[in-house]
């Protein structure tokens, strides 16, 4: 999945802000600068400024320069549905701590199967994460990884980053991902790690992620409960 530039800009520019270098209130630089800075056409700036005003982050007025808004119109708790890089990344300025309450090998069965292009042969790690939230719960991970190509994987790095251990650690990047987000009931996971009746409603997040031959390295649900976690689509014209 080919990040273009103004995506990018926008994603350096979407961090400084959540960051605090540009702080609420105050104004970007302005789109000389950007385009100075970045070495890209004004063109692609105004893309990459138009993505944050969509998302609400930021307010421009011909004259008046672009002003960082207070908060996301949409609220703190919506995520970007095309964003896949992990939660611990999504949440670097917040405590996010994981419990691990299954962590096995095991032979596919015919949907891990299917989901991870592997045979039957080819052992995968099963995990199931609470990740917790200034100690609350907050997201239940079901996650299916080949062996083959995630060695060494131990508890301690569960209760970590995953994907900062596939990162620098063992130097994989992800080339894209597909997403299936649904409405589902409460499982006895859910009731009993995420504080949910069983009346309640989930938002499941299914997950293939792929590298860049093609080769799935993650299938995962993550599930949300319907209270606590949203996710939203920007679709930019060109």
């Amino acid at each position: 999945m080919e990040v273009t530039k103004y995506e990018t800009i926008a994603n350096v520019l979407r961090e400084r802000i959540q960051n605090g270098i540009y702080p609420t209130d105050s104004l970007l630089p302005n789109q000389l600068e950007l385009v100075d800075e970045f070495n890209v056409s004004r063109a692609t700036i105004k893309k990459a400024i138009n993505i944050l005003a969509m998302e609400g982050l930021i307010y421009s007025q011909r004259g008046s320069g672009t002003r960082v808004l207070k908060s996301s119109i949409w609220g703190a708790e919506n995520y970007s549905a095309t964003e896949y890089d992990g939660l611990s990344k999504q949440m670097k300025n917040r405590n996010l701590t994981s419990q691990v309450i299954v962590f096995e090998v095991e032979f596919p069965d015919e949907t891990i199967k299917k989901k991870l292009l592997l045979e039957s042969h080819q052992p995968v790690y099963k995990i199931i994460r609470l990740r917790l939230l200034d100690g609350n719960p907050y997201v239940l991970e079901h996650t299916y990884m080949p062996t083959e190509l995630v060695p060494n994987l131990t508890p301690t790095i569960l209760e970590q980053s995953i994907y900062d251990y596939i990162h620098r650690e063992l130097g994989i990047y992800f080339a894209g991902a597909y997403r299936n987000l649904k409405a589902d009931k409460a499982d006895h996971y859910d009731t009993d790690y995420l504080n949910c009746q069983v009346t309640d409603p989930i938002l499941e997040v299914e997950q293939v992620i792929y590298l860049k031959n093609g080769q799935p390295i993650e299938y995962s649900r993550s599930r949300n409960r319907f209270d606590q976690r949203s996710y939203s689509i920007l679709d930019v014209m060109e």
